[in-house]
């Protein structure tokens, strides 16, 4: 008895420690990794802790898997978060969508509880773990790469890991240069990172129905292709899914967020992982580019993050709620008019049997 009051005691004495996890300061790695283990003890009923791989220096690359355990095979909305070590906004935004849904899950009756019935989140807070960890280094803070080391008679760190998924890989927006912060890589997921999330990915295509890779800063709701000589064949409803969400980010705090493609908007590239995702299969691909319009760029004040993180949510809320109507609305009504087929047909048959 004294030994469970015990046990009890200190669980609620680990959660009051966890609470106190401020989603208004960045965080180093060791912290938004002790914060997704306490996430998972807190939430033991919806929540998992899956590796699916390792970076360059052998570090886990983790993801929080979601939803309630239904036993069957559920669909997947992905969402991944640091995949450029200096944007620390994305990691921050991760960790307050995490804690969003979660409590919007605890409230009866609420559209996210129904939701995760039948869908699961992956969310991935930190890609780029190696990248991540150097930019709280003294004088790295704006290092963007991974952290694998150059090859040949190039002495330079990093590949570019939003060049490096197998898509139009090489073509466009890319450097060969190690030196670069575009570069590209020795060859197409020659990077651990990029090959993990593709591996893992190509096994569960099938049931993903969104992916959402969280980027700054700019303000832009990005769509595939990044090459300019291809368009994503529902690039219509991309774009006004697209738009659509960006108007919901504005009433929050009046920020704008242009939509369209990365040449149209941004630049060219090629080798990211929003379109290798549209090519893989993934009807829904979006980037998310956060505040700001460069003032501050990728060094966003902290007083910064809430708001932020507000309008993205938001605007990802817009996206997932879309893609779910979608998908089980569009169940329901094929099974309905299944049902009513059948009934049709008995009827008929009862008719004709009568005569």
């Amino acid at each position: 008895m004294m030994l469970a009051l015990v046990g009890m005691l200190l669980l609620q004495m680990g959660a009051a420690t966890r609470a106190i996890h401020d989603y208004n300061v960045y965080h180093p790695y060791t912290e938004i990794d002790s914060w997704m283990t306490g996430i998972l003890i807190d939430n033991p009923d919806i929540v998992s802790i899956e590796r699916y791989g390792q970076t360059y220096e052998k570090r886990d690359i983790n993801l929080l898997r979601i939803g309630e355990r239904t036993g069957a095979m559920k669909k997947v909305a992905w969402m991944d978060c640091g995949i450029h070590a200096r944007e620390w906004i994305s990691p921050a935004f991760c960790q307050y969508f995490i804690k969003q849904i979660l409590q919007e899950y605890r409230v009866h009756g609420s559209r996210m509880a129904a939701m995760m019935k039948e869908m699961d989140f992956y969310v991935t807070p930190v890609l780029n773990v190696d990248g991540y960890i150097y930019s709280w280094l003294n004088g790295t803070r704006l290092w963007r790469k991974n952290r694998s080391p150059g090859t040949g008679s190039c002495s330079c760190y990093g590949t570019d890991l939003n060049r490096n998924f197998n898509v139009t890989w090489g073509t466009i927006g890319v450097s060969t240069n190690c030196c670069s912060e575009t570069y590209g890589g020795t060859a197409a997921l020659s990077s651990p990172e990029a090959a993990s999330v593709t591996r893992y990915l190509e096994q569960r295509k099938a049931d993903v129905l969104l992916f959402l890779t969280i980027h700054s800063y700019g303000q832009l709701i990005l769509v595939p292709y990044g090459n300019p000589n291809l368009t994503a064949p529902n690039y219509g409803q991309l774009m006004k899914v697209g738009l659509a969400a960006a108007a919901e980010m504005k009433k929050v705090h009046g920020m704008s967020y242009r939509v369209g493609t990365s040449p149209d908007i941004l630049y060219p590239n090629s080798g990211s992982s929003r379109d290798w995702a549209r090519l893989a299969g993934i009807p829904y691909s979006f980037t998310f580019e956060l505040r700001d319009n460069g003032t501050f760029g990728f060094e966003l004040p902290e007083e910064q993050i809430q708001p932020a993180c507000e309008e993205a949510y938001s605007g990802a809320m817009h996206i997932i709620n879309h893609v779910h109507r979608e998908q089980f609305n569009a169940a329901v009504s094929v099974a309905t008019a299944s049902l009513l087929g059948v009934l049709l047909a008995t009827c008929v048959t009862v008719a004709n049997n009568a005569f």
